[in-house]
């Protein structure tokens, strides 16, 4: 007997082939989705979500604004349990890009990114699987989510992460945004987030990867080129200055020998009254 396939089943299909491919000739951020709209009210926090939508899927070189993370309506560390380590999903598409604090302390955790502005994760806090470190520095998850730029501190890699970039959530069974993850496992290794095991797992992301900006290295180089420059002017300017004050040294000497001749010579009292007067105000 002929077995037939039911009409759901190969509209299903056929579903996930056109979306595949859609997905497939999409070269865009996020795969053209946008970031969830959970992502607004996260962990109870008011996050804006045109910065969201902006920074995470229509931007590969700009952040939130420095210490966003501390303002009134986020206070993203007073809403952490600083107990446990948390879990920080992809504002797009659900899958769990770090988990932080590990290997440090919560304090430390926060320290680091109150100083610089912006969460910053080590390399054993990534979920390397989903997440993808450019050579120029520039990070982004397997869903094509601007997350920040890798940043190195101490000769190890520091994360700098947009807070509205990952403060996603796990996608629900029935989320469109399926099809990302669905499309990705096709060929490639992601965890999502049924599958991480919290406990178990541990990042294979390198200490150093190399991987940064030449932002710094240029700050570096026109600092020390500034500087030699600054030494050269001083160095200039306090030979002038010398070379000046020699000259205007000489020309008094030469006012002075000259006074002193034409005293010998014509005896006018005017030269003595104003070598008394110097004299005077040398000592006073």
């Amino acid at each position: 007997m002929k077995k037939t396939t039911s009409t759901p089943v190969i509209a299903a299909t056929l579903f996930l082939s056109s979306a595949s491919a859609t997905l497939a000739a999409s070269v865009d951020q996020c795969f053209d989705f946008t970031p969830m709209s959970s992502v607004s009210t996260y962990l109870g926090a008011q996050l804006d979500y045109s910065v969201a939508d902006r920074i995470c899927c229509h931007n590969h070189k700009f952040a939130e604004y420095r210490g966003y993370l501390a303002a009134p309506e986020v206070d993203f560390f007073g809403r952490l349990d600083p107990s446990v380590e948390t879990v920080f999903y992809d504002s797009v598409c659900g899958v769990p890009l770090f988990i932080a604090p590990r290997g440090r302390t919560f304090d430390e955790f926060k320290t680091e990114s109150l100083k610089h502005g912006w969460p910053s994760f080590r390399p054993e806090e990534m979920i390397s699987e989903n997440v993808i470190i450019h050579n120029d520095g520039r990070m982004e998850s397997v869903c094509k989510t601007h997350l920040g730029h890798n940043l190195p501190t101490g000769g190890v890699d520091r994360y700098c992460i947009d807070l509205v970039c990952m403060a996603g959530e796990p996608l629900s069974a029935d989320d469109e945004r399926n099809q990302i993850l669905q499309y990705l496992q096709q060929d490639q290794t992601i965890i999502d987030a049924t599958e991480l095991n919290t406990t178990a797992y541990t990042s294979s992301a390198e200490p150093y990867s190399g991987k940064t900006s030449n932002a710094t290295a240029i700050i570096i180089s026109v600092a020390v080129v500034g500087v030699f420059l600054a030494v050269i002017a001083f160095t200039c300017c306090d030979t002038a200055n010398s070379k000046n004050r020699l000259c205007r040294k000489r020309n008094k000497d030469d006012e002075i020998q000259a006074s002193s001749e034409s005293s010998e010579t014509s005896n006018t009292p005017s030269f003595q009254e104003e070598d008394e007067a110097i004299e005077k105000n040398r000592v006073l």
